[in-house]
């Protein structure tokens, strides 16, 4: 058969073979695209929990004055950093200290007073036994005439005196008992050092002097001055906030996860975060440290009302708290608020859910707030030696 006879007997293809073999290979394509994808989702992407609904948190700690009194230095301002126990703001501590000075005064009188009262007591005690000793002579003298009153020695009316001054020396015995009793009872077993008295006038110069030392006001924490609300020559009270201070090395984050993405997610587990700060090329390395025991709306300050006739099912949110390395904070610092991502392995999912065992050390603990005592401890004992008896007299012959 010539060529050109077998040419014209083959049939060129069609517009609807040619749609067809499109349509083949598109879902050839659509297929091929969707067993990568879920032989990636089977072997890796199923073993991790991912949101962008991640934030950076951490501890805000307000620094507040424990006295009253006027701002005349301002020690640090924001951005600074400060270390714990480092002053940040002085008060005028006049009037902390003429109240130091007005109580050591009164812890003086106090026990120059309750010497008074044992003088006192001594006294009583030296009256009772004159009164005691009266009514034994008056005793005798009556026993004395009784005997002579029969022979007609001693008249019936000098007799009657007798009796009388018995009566008259118990009367007076019996007076002075009772006020022994009374000064028995304000100084009790105690001596002068231990006297109620003068422990509560101690007290108050113990108080007296820990206001004094607390015009200065220290940082609890060490970190980074993030607000500063103090100005200079304010009065201020105890319990207003002065400064917060951020201390970077306790940053976390606060994730946001799906209620279904919590299945697998448990206490311990490793998370990659990055943050919209640096992007991709710093990439923090976290653990999971609890989950929330409430979702967003059920904390919010006007909860989420669902008994009405047009609910929509909303998808609820769980918030996640993750802890960082500090070493990587220290080499890339966050700041509080930024916005992170974060991917959680899940593959581990023995872990618990919630806490198993109550937590034995403190969150946050500081000893910027302790005084030594030892030094007004030391002035109130010199006070009250010097304000005793044998004090007072040695005192006189220093100044003589």
């Amino acid at each position: 058969m010539p060529p050109e006879l077998n040419k014209a007997a083959t049939p060129e293809p069609g517009p609807a073979h040619t749609r067809r073999r499109w349509l083949l290979g598109v879902t050839a394509s659509f297929v091929v695209i969707g067993l990568i994808a879920g032989a990636w989702w089977w072997l890796y992407g199923r073993h991790y929990q991912s949101t962008d609904d991640a934030y950076v948190a951490g501890d805000l700690v307000s620094v507040m004055s424990q006295v009253t009194g006027t701002v005349i230095g301002i020690n640090a301002d924001e951005t600074d950093l400060v270390k714990a126990g480092q002053e940040l703001v002085r008060l005028d501590g006049t009037d902390t200290e003429i109240a130091l000075r007005d109580s050591e005064a009164r812890l003086a009188r106090a026990v120059r007073q309750v010497r008074t009262v044992f003088a006192t007591r001594d006294q009583l005690e030296a009256l009772v036994a004159q009164r005691r000793a009266d009514l034994q002579r008056a005793q005798a003298d009556v026993q004395r005439r009784r005997n002579l009153t029969a022979s007609g020695a001693v008249s019936m009316e000098e007799a009657a005196h007798a009796r009388d001054a018995v009566s008259g020396a118990q009367d007076a015995l019996l007076a002075a008992e009772k006020n022994l009793a009374a000064s028995d009872a304000l100084t009790g077993q105690t001596g002068v050092s231990d006297n109620p008295d003068v422990e509560a006038a101690a007290t108050d110069v113990e108080r007296a002097y820990l206001n004094a030392r607390r015009t200065s006001v220290r940082a609890p924490v060490s970190g980074y001055v993030a607000k500063r609300a103090v100005q200079l020559g304010e009065r201020i009270s105890p319990g207003v906030a002065l400064l917060a201070i951020v201390p970077l090395d306790r940053l976390r984050i606060e994730a946001n996860f799906k209620e279904v993405q919590l299945n697998q997610m448990r206490i311990g587990q490793p998370v990659r975060v990055v943050a919209d700060l640096y992007g991709s090329r710093v990439e923090y390395r976290g653990t999971i440290e609890g989950l929330g025991l409430g979702t967003g709306a059920a904390f919010a300050l006007l909860p989420a009302q669902n008994a009405t006739g047009n609910w929509i099912k909303v998808v609820q949110r769980v918030p996640v708290r993750i802890t960082l390395d500090p070493q990587q904070l220290v080499e890339h610092p966050l700041r509080i608020g930024l916005s992170t991502r974060v991917r959680v392995d899940v593959r581990d999912a023995s872990g618990p859910q919630l806490a198993r065992s109550a937590r034995v050390k403190p969150v946050l603990a500081t000893t910027a707030y302790d005084i030594d005592k030892q030094e007004i401890l030391a002035r109130i004992a010199q006070i009250i030696q010097e304000n005793t008896l044998q004090g007072s007299g040695q005192v006189a012959s220093r100044q003589r």
